[in-house]
C-alpha cells in the first residue's frame, strides 16, 4: 500500500450504536459452561455485530424433572441485551433426565427427546416456557443444531426424525409466541436430499428461515450452496429466508473440530474471516454469524465420565484464551488479528447495505509493479454495495488458495458515473487511503480508469462518496 496515501482509520462502533446489521457472531457452548462470558460481553459488543448466536441448554436448565432455572441464561440473554445486541437462540440439547443415553453425554449433546413421550411431552414443555421467558428480549428461535451430523443425533442421522421432531417443537415455539421466527435445519453438510426429506415431513409448513453451517477455506463455495439452498426452500415456500449460522477457521494448527489439520495461522484466519463474510454479505442471506467469539473446547462427542473426551481444544475464537485441566477458555481473553477484521467490517457494513451492480469493469493493462501484466485470473470475486443514500462502494479480491499463498498483484478498472470522492479501505486493518493522481485517470463524462491498484488475497473496498459516512 506504499504507493497510496493514508488518510485514516475506520472507527469501531459499538453494538448499541447500530441499529440495523446483516453481521452477527456466536456465544455458544454456555449450555456446557466452558468459558467465562463475564469477560467477552464487553469485547464482543465493541466488534459491532449485531446478532449473536446462543444455546438453550435444556440439561443446565431442568436438573429437576418440572423444575427450571434460567438464572444462567437470563444474566447471558440480559448481558447481551443491555449492551445493544440482539441474540437468537437455539434450542438444544437432550436431558439426562428423560433419556438414559442422553444421561452419559457431557452436555447431553446430539441426544434428541423422541424415544417415549414422556421425553417428547417435557420437551415441548421446556421449549414452551423458555419462549415465553424470553419473548420480549429473544425474536428469532432455531431447532436444535446440526442434526444431519453423527455427533448432533448421535442414535443415527434420520431426516425424517428430525422433521417431525422440529414440527413438533415449532408447534410449541408458535403457541407459546405466535409472532417468533422460526429457524429449522442449522445443517453443517452438504446435502441437499437431508433438507429435502425434512422438509417433506411438511416442516416446510412451519418454518421461517433455514440455517446452515459452512466452513471452508474456499469461500466461494458459498455462492453455489446458498442458491442451492434458496431455490429448494422457495420450492416449498419462496418466504424462507436463508440464515448462515456458523462459520470460521482456526488461528493456529492442532486444533480440533472443524478445518483441523490445517496449517492455519492467525493471519490466514482473519484473511478467512474477512473472505467469508464479505462472501454471505453478496449473497442473499439474512444474517451471517461467525464462530466464534471465544477459543473453547468443542464439546461434541465427551462422556461425562472421561474428562479427556471433551477436551478437544478448538481455536475459532475471535479472542483467545489459555485453558484449565478442566478444559475452561481462562486467563485474558486477548483480541486476535481476526477480531480487528471483524470490527472493521462491522463499522463499514453497518446499518442497510445492499448488494448492488455497479458501472465497473476489469480492464487489464500492464503493470510495472508485477514486470508484467495486471491480474486478469479467474479467480476474481467481487461486488457492489449501496445504501439508502445513493452512496456506493465495491469490494474485490483474489480468492487464491489461502493455505499456499500469500497473494498481491494489481488490477486496473473502469468506473463510470460514480462520485469522485474515491477512498480504499484495506477490510483486514481499517487503514483509509486515497488514490495520488497518477493512479486516476479522468477521461471526462464520469468516466475515470483507476490505474494498477492493489489487489490481494483478502477484500479490499473501494468506497464512492460518503460511504463511510463521519
Amino acid at each position: 500500500m506504499e504507493r497510496l496515501i493514508k488518510t485514516g482509520q475506520v472507527k469501531a462502533r459499538h453494538a448499541r450504536d447500530i441499529a440495523f446489521s446483516r453481521i452477527g457472531i456466536g456465544f455458544e457452548k454456555l449450555d456446557r459452561n466452558v468459558f467465562d462470558p463475564e469477560k467477552a460481553y464487553d469485547p464482543v459488543a465493541a466488534l459491532g455485530v449485531k446478532w449473536v448466536r446462543i444455546q438453550s441448554g435444556w440439561a443446565r436448565t431442568e436438573k429437576e424433572k418440572g423444575r427450571y432455572d434460567f438464572s444462567w441464561l437470563d444474566a447471558i440473554v440480559d448481558n447481551l441485551v443491555s449492551r445493544g445486541l440482539k441474540p437468537w437462540l437455539c434450542l438444544c440439547y437432550g436431558n439426562g433426565l428423560y433419556d438414559e443415553a442422553a444421561d452419559k453425554v457431557f452436555g447431553a449433546v446430539g441426544c434428541p427427546p423422541i424415544h417415549t413421550e414422556e421425553a417428547r411431552a417435557a420437551w415441548r414443555a421446556y421449549v414452551a416456557a423458555t419462549v415465553v421467558r424470553y419473548r420480549n428480549r429473544i425474536s428469532h428461535y432455531e431447532i436444535w443444531n446440526e442434526p444431519d451430523g453423527q455427533w448432533c443425533w448421535k442414535h443415527g442421522v434420520s431426516a425424517t426424525e428430525y422433521g417431525h421432531f422440529a414440527i413438533e417443537t415449532a408447534q410449541a415455539i408458535r403457541s407459546a409466541y405466535p409472532e417468533a421466527t422460526i429457524i429449522g435445519g442449522a445443517i453443517c453438510l452438504w446435502d441437499l436430499f437431508y433438507l429435502d426429506e425434512a422438509l417433506a415431513t411438511g416442516l416446510h409448513r412451519y418454518l421461517d428461515a433455514v440455517s446452515f453451517h459452512e466452513y471452508t477455506a474456499r469461500e466461494e463455495k458459498v455462492f453455489e450452496r446458498v442458491a442451492a439452498l434458496k431455490a429448494l426452500c422457495s420450492r416449498y415456500n419462496p418466504a424462507i429466508e436463508i440464515i448462515q449460522g456458523e462459520s470460521g477457521s482456526q488461528s493456529r494448527s492442532g486444533g480440533a473440530g472443524a478445518l483441523k489439520g490445517g496449517a492455519w495461522t492467525p493471519r490466514k484466519q482473519a484473511k478467512q474471516l474477512a473472505r467469508h463474510t464479505l462472501a454471505d454479505l453478496i449473497s442473499p442471506v439474512a444474517f451471517t454469524s461467525y464462530f466464534s467469539s471465544m477459543d473453547m473446547i468443542e464439546a461434541l462427542n465427551g462422556l461425562v465420565a472421561d474428562k479427556n473426551s471433551y477436551l478437544d481444544y478448538g481455536y475459532f475464537g475471535v479472542l483467545g484464551a489459555d485453558f484449565d485441566e478442566n478444559g475452561f477458555s481462562s486467563g485474558v481473553y486477548t483480541p486476535k488479528p481476526s477480531y480487528y477484521a471483524l470490527q472493521t467490517i462491522c463499522s463499514v457494513f453497518a446499518g442497510e447495505v445492499t448488494p448492488a451492480d455497479l458501472p465497473m469493469l476489469r480492464k487489464p493493462g500492464r503493470s510495472e509493479r508485477v514486470f508484467g501484466q495486471d491480474f486478469d485470473g479467474p479467480n476474481l470475486i467481487s461486488s457492489g454495495f449501496r445504501k439508502p443514500d445513493g452512496s456506493c462502494a465495491f469490494v474485490y479480491w483474489c480468492s487464491s488458495d489461502l493455505m499456499t499463498t500469500e497473494f498481491e498483484s494489481t488490477v486496473t478498472l473502469q468506473a463510470v458515473a460514480l462520485d469522485e470522492d474515491i477512498r480504499l479501505v484495506d477490510l483486514l486493518d481499517g487503514s483509509i487511503y486515497r488514490f495520488p493522481d497518477s493512479m486516476v485517470e479522468n477521461l471526462g463524462g464520469g468516466r475515470r480508469l483507476l490505474k494498477n491498484i492493489p489487489i490481494k488475497d483478502y477484500p479490499l473496498l473501494l468506497t464512492f462518496g460518503a460511504f463511510l459516512g463521519d
